[in-house]
């Protein structure tokens, strides 16, 4: 599992001028079932994504199809994790 930290690198407005493009990025991801949870950074500077992808190479060939990411309007941190506990009803994010 990764957990995808965007930061902006533009105003707000830029970011705004792709946003409907950005959801629509997500929303594909989550029908193929890579990502599982997305969300804006209090404040707003960028966004998290929970994404269960089994390759970082995998993972950044999403990435680079992201309208943030085209447009140079984010940096992007990835972090892999291996979830070892949750709450019962997140048991299938374990991974053995």
């Amino acid at each position: 599992m990764f957990v995808i930290s965007i930061n902006y690198t533009s105003s707000l407005d830029q970011i705004d001028l792709f946003l409907e493009e950005h959801i629509g990025f997500l929303k594909k991801q989550y029908k193929k079932k890579l990502f599982i949870a997305s969300g804006r950074k209090i404040p707003r500077t960028g966004g998290v994504i929970l994404a269960r992808v089994k390759y970082r190479t995998e993972l950044d060939g999403i990435i680079e199809k992201d309208p943030f990411f085209i447009h140079g309007l984010a940096e992007y941190e990835v972090t892999e994790f291996l979830p070892s506990m949750t709450l019962p009803e997140f048991a299938a994010l374990k991974e053995s």
